[in-house]
């Protein structure tokens, strides 16, 4: 769908917050604390959190922290302007908030906070109990920060500046030590706070840790297996056919062969490249999707196929 840029507002150091709207003022679909879209942004898509409260109906708000390394970023602050219509995919939700627990930690770190200031509305309306640790360098870093002030004063919010030293991080390992019966974690946030925050979590109960990766643990890519085979991939719908050779990916093929295809952390994690197949087996190599996806879609930035030929719906 198509949606207007009504407001570009400054939410922190190199971090712009972009209001879009439905053209005609028409209600947007729903979302859920948690849920991101994909943004078109030229001629590549990009996974963007959702931040407003999910209670509204007619806007979507994120925010994108400007990146020297980030064509995504650079695009949004360098290029895009009040008034342009950019192509947003329907809500998706890989990180929903559960129903019911008897409190909520909430971790962030830099622009991770996006997805859990959604979720920060929705425990406020749920007259839930929840705390947030939220970490960035400097206060002028801090995107929200007027917004939490109040949260923050009643002893809610934590914010938690180091100046870019790691002595002077939260020490998540003692901050995650001793889980509280019935309190789930959500966490986001850079590499090494997801890396911190899952090694101090691992010993809670199952089912009580949540996370959301746009990048990958580590920024690592999807293990390239001794025994990978080439097998061909055809689009039922254009009616292309292509050859998948060892060590290369789906979608570098698809490409390398103009095919339009969407993508964003390439990593298995994002799920943007989710892509239906209506013929073949599929090696999935993703860490994400649940068996009943599994039936009907794959991620074809990591996984394989485990037949000659694997038909896709593009």
């Amino acid at each position: 769908m198509r949606l207007r840029v009504r407001a570009i507002t400054y939410l922190a150091e190199n971090v712009n917050g972009y209001e879009l709207v439905d053209p005609q003022g028409r209600d947007l679909p729903r979302f859920s604390a948690g849920a991101h879209i994909g943004v078109r942004l030229s001629h590549f898509w990009r996974d963007y959190s959702l931040w407003n409260d999910p209670a509204e109906r007619r806007r979507y708000c994120i925010a994108v922290l400007r990146e020297v390394q980030g064509k995504g970023s650079r695009f949004l602050h360098d290029a895009t302007r009040v008034g342009d219509l950019v192509e947003v995919s329907l809500p998706r939700n890989h990180f929903p908030l559960a129903e019911g627990a008897a409190r909520y930690l909430l971790l962030a770190g830099g622009i991770g906070i996006t997805p859990l200031m959604a979720m920060v509305a929705e425990l406020k309306r749920r007259r839930a109990e929840f705390t947030l640790h939220y970490c960035t360098r400097s206060p002028e870093r801090t995107a929200f920060r007027e917004e939490l002030d109040l949260l923050a004063a009643v002893g809610r919010v934590f914010f938690h500046y180091d100046g870019g030293d790691p002595a002077r991080s939260l020490d998540v390992a003692a901050l995650l030590k001793e889980p509280q019966p019935g309190t789930h974690l959500y966490y986001c946030g850079p590499s090494g706070m997801m890396e911190a925050a899952a090694s101090a979590s691992a010993h809670w109960p199952a089912g009580t840790v949540h996370c959301e990766y746009f990048a990958g643990p580590a920024a690592a890519s999807p293990a390239k297996l001794a025994d990978d085979r080439p097998f061909r991939v055809h689009l039922t719908k254009s009616g292309g056919e292509y050859e998948v050779r060892p060590g290369e990916t789906i979608l570098e093929v698809l490409r390398r062969a103009g095919v339009e295809t969407r993508s964003s952390c390439e990593l298995g994690y994002c799920s943007a490249c989710l892509t239906r197949y209506v013929a073949g087996q599929v090696d999935h190599r993703d860490p994400i999707l649940g068996e009943v996806a599994r039936q009907t879609h794959l991620l074809i930035c990591c996984s394989r196929a485990a037949s000659d030929v694997l038909e896709l719906d593009l």
